[in-house]
């Protein structure tokens, strides 16, 4: 397994020579880039030695030979208007293989924000500071070799910033794209709401088919005093495809950061959410639902780090697997010495239609205070023969009400998205993959 890991890392390195060489030069950028490179070198990919990643085994994603891309590909409009949410009309930025694509985005709808390339950002004398300041501090890639890895490769990526007291009124949809077979795609977003501003993001995870490649995303997000943003993540890759992501999120005094996380494809996926309240007041509910298949692996890693005192959050994780589907949940509560009158809950709850499918989940609590509110659970089962055999009794077939029983446990999640087209769209995802309509 080293020496696989290790001919992976000499092919990173030689495409890393090969960016370096066709980006422009930023002199603190380069610096990052080289660090990160540097560490990824050290690091390597994870094992499941390391206690984070004991269930979700690399193996075959270290033993791949994807070669990292350096452009945009050449899809069409018409290839990812379908991808669009009729929401967003006016506010979507398209990023193929990692690239912003301006001639596909449409940016009517942005007033009074800057929605633009990080990469070109950086070189920016208006932003260039802010994003120094910001970018890969909560997503640090020093004891991460993904993160290192994706660090390494940023090219393009968005930076999104909201100044202050603005309120973004259309949701603004940013749809990743996988356009390249065999290649790596390092998808990068920076999101900066400044005091009092408010928003609503919507990160779409897609591929133009049934493809195998590699997709390691990181999106870091910092809301400054009274911000606000809903940010919903929906993840649809290509299921030959592995997804690896990170999302951090760093939020100041009376702040407040919804997220949904939707993950429903890839072959194998790993989701790591980090959410810091280091200002009183802060407030955060984190989300999610992951429907798995057959030969399908999804991994969920959160960590939410109260460090100041009168912080809520609140957490409702939901799987489905069936055939053979395998899924992780591992949730950490961080409740820091002196961040009295936190309030904070977490909930995983899994639904097993098979026999054969399998889930691990470890809900966590780590309580250094001694006047706050904290609960965390996780259930695992099948669906209750009680419930099926009232439906029955009312006309029901077993399969329909297997599918009604499973449709609403998912449903739980899904209505907490305010965003129609979507709710919509998981509904029918949700009932195709259960072989069933309504």
């Amino acid at each position: 397994m080293v020496t696989e890991l290790v001919k992976s890392e000499n092919s990173y390195q030689t495409a890393f020579r090969t960016v370096r060489e066709l980006s422009p030069t930023v002199a603190w950028l380069e610096l990052v880039r080289s660090s990160a490179m540097d560490r990824f070198e050290q690091l390597g990919f994870p094992s499941v030695r390391d206690e984070e990643w004991k269930y979700t085994n690399l193996t075959s994603l270290a033993k791949e030979n994807f070669t990292p891309a350096i452009s945009g590909g050449e899809i069409a409009v018409a290839d990812v208007s379908r991808f669009a949410y009729r929401e967003t009309a006016g506010a979507h930025l398209v990023v193929v293989n990692g690239f912003l694509r301006e001639d596909l985005s449409v940016t009517t709808g942005l007033e009074n924000v800057v929605a633009t390339n990080l990469f070109s950002a950086a070189t920016d004398a208006r932003y260039n500071k802010l994003i120094r300041k910001y970018l890969a501090r909560n997503a640090g890639y020093h004891n991460n070799g993904l993160t290192a890895l994706n660090t390494a490769f940023i090219q393009s990526g968005v930076f999104l910033w909201i100044p202050k007291d603005v309120k973004l009124q259309t949701p603004l949809q940013i749809t990743f794209v996988a356009d390249a077979e065999n290649s790596a795609n390092f998808p990068r977003l920076l999101v900066v709401g400044e005091e009092n501003s408010s928003a609503t993001i919507i990160e779409s995870f897609v591929s133009s088919g049934e493809t195998r490649y590699f997709t390691n995303a990181i999106t870091e997000v910092i809301l400054r005093d009274g911000g606000q943003l809903e940010h919903y993540r929906l993840q649809r890759e290509s299921n030959n495809a592995f997804h690896i992501s990170t999302t951090s999120a760093e939020l100041g005094r009376a702040s407040r950061y919804d997220t949904t996380s939707i993950n429903l494809g890839a072959q194998l996926s790993r989701h790591d959410i980090s959410v810091v309240l280091d200002h009183e007041g802060a407030e955060t509910s984190v989300d999610g639902l992951y429907m798995v298949g057959s030969d399908q692996h999804s991994d969920t890693h959160s960590v939410i780090d109260h460090k100041q005192p009168h912080c809520n959050s609140h957490q409702l994780y939901k799987g489905i697997l069936d055939g053979n589907g395998r899924a992780v949940f591992n949730g950490k509560i961080f409740v820091r010495e002196g961040a009295q009158k936190t309030d904070a809950m977490q909930t995983n709850k899994n639904l097993l239609l098979s026999n054969k499918a399998r889930v691990d989940t470890k809900p966590q609590l780590e309580i250094y205070a001694d006047d706050v509110k904290c609960a965390h659970g996780a259930a695992v089962g099948q669906i209750d023969p009680e419930e099926l055999f009232y439906l029955e009794t009312r006309g029901i077939g077993p399969e329909l009400g297997r599918s009604l029983l499973t449709y609403g446990f998912a449903e739980e999640v899904i209505e907490k998205i305010k965003i129609d087209s979507i709710r919509a769209q998981l509904d029918e995802i949700v009932l195709r993959q259960l072989h069933t309509s309504l």
